[in-house]
């Protein structure tokens, strides 16, 4: 029985790896290990645990590692603390492969622990093109790993091109997709968050239409975190229109990022803003589907998004250079740009799906390969 040890440590995380938790928990030969961590286990960012849990997954460890601060500073020693917790705990859990999500700085911890270790490390979603210091962190991650899990065949050429064997190289698509998959063939259900959410502001009816907002610091210009969310907000108050608004992801600048949304939100009355820290993935998806159109700078407006034919208006540099279908319109962010890609897409409506980041079968090819594969952690080149 192969141990494989999967490390969640944020809430887009967990979206991005649910389908494979579930197919290696049910595969008959593997062993699901499963390590929680970072801000997963903070109040802050929605408990992401309680909703693992909620989901029958037991944790087998929980490692506490952000430090106060929300800065560069804090970011590099909570990437720090992560390998030195981490280690500890892949010690003691003793995987054959450590399964490492994404491009953030827990990643690289993960990665990093796991091959000091000399445990085979598997990277989901490599070889993808973005900006800030994430992409430096998604092919390190690369280089430290044994299996690549990419999400299209663009990727999958970047991670060859980068040196990987091709045989180490599998175009399984995002697991993130396999849930959007599973929401779409639910139809469109009438779905109320305000019935089984808190969150803070205003209610309104749903079914009048709304946006769906989840914009997160720039790590390279965190500084303008503040002025950029700002713009963002002004934007949103000038359309006057229903808008369903997410708390940002624990990175160097949130802290400015919320302080701005919570002193927007103290001076001024906007009963068209709704603000919640954290959904269920499904749920999250579930709103996705029924919204007029995405604002701001997540993933998932690139990846599920696409998918599920959503307009987006994609802000600023965060997702620069990733493949993107139809559904995207790019701008600055000054709020009369980010205004007006949201009135051409209102106009728009709707776009055709595209499977650009999968075709919603990624969780149970993973699982299948992590059984099969050989897992070597010797990685000498060759000339």
């Amino acid at each position: 029985m192969r141990k494989v040890c999967v490390v969640i440590t944020a809430r887009p995380s967990y979206a991005r790896i649910k389908t494979v938790l579930e197919s290696v928990r049910s595969h008959p030969d593997l062993e699901l290990q499963l390590v929680v961590g970072a801000s997963a286990l903070l109040e802050r960012y929605g408990s992401a645990i309680r909703v693992i849990e909620a989901d029958g997954f037991k944790p087998d460890a929980v490692v506490h590692m952000v430090v106060e601060g929300e800065n560069l500073v804090t970011t590099a020693k909570s990437t720090g603390l992560g390998v030195v917790e981490l280690a500890t705990i892949f010690d003691n859990l003793k995987p054959d492969v450590v399964v490492s999500v994404a491009d953030r700085y827990e990643t690289i911890a993960t990665a990093i622990a796991a091959s000091y270790l000399n445990i085979a490390v598997a990277h989901v979603q490599g070889g993808e093109v973005t900006g800030s210091i994430d992409e430096k962190v998604r092919h390190a991650v690369t280089k430290l790993a044994n299996l690549h899990f990419v999400s299209n065949q663009r990727a999958a050429d970047r991670v060859i091109r980068m040196g990987e064997d091709p045989k180490t190289v599998f175009n399984t698509g995002c697991p993130s997709v396999d849930l959007a998959a599973r929401v779409l063939a639910e139809g469109q259900p009438r779905f109320n968050p305000f019935e089984h959410y808190g969150g803070v502001g205003h209610q309104f009816d749903p079914q009048d239409g709304y946006l769906v907002v989840m914009q997160h610091p720039v790590t390279t210009e965190y500084e303008d975190s503040l002025h950029q969310i700002n713009e963002t907000l002004a934007a949103i108050e000038e359309l006057n229109y229903p808008t369903f608004w997410f708390w940002p992801n624990v990175d160097a600048g949130s802290d400015r990022i919320s302080k701005g949304i919570r002193h927007f939100r103290e001076t001024h009355d906007v009963p068209h803003i709704y603000f919640f820290k954290n959904l269920t993935p499904e749920d999250f998806l579930r709103l996705m589907i029924g919204a007029n159109c995405m604002v701001g700078n997540s993933s998932v407006s690139i990846r599920e998004a696409s998918f599920l034919g959503v307009p987006a208006v994609n802000i600023g540099s965060r997702q620069a250079g990733r493949d993107r279908g139809p559904n995207i319109i790019d701008t600055g962010y000054a709020a009369e740009d980010i205004l007006q890609a949201i009135k051409q897409h209102l106009n728009n409506g709707r776009y055709p799906s595209t499977d650009l980041y999968g075709d919603g079968k990624s969780g149970p090819r993973i699982a299948d390969i992590l059984a099969e594969q050989s897992l070597t952690v010797d990685k000498r080149l060759t000339y």
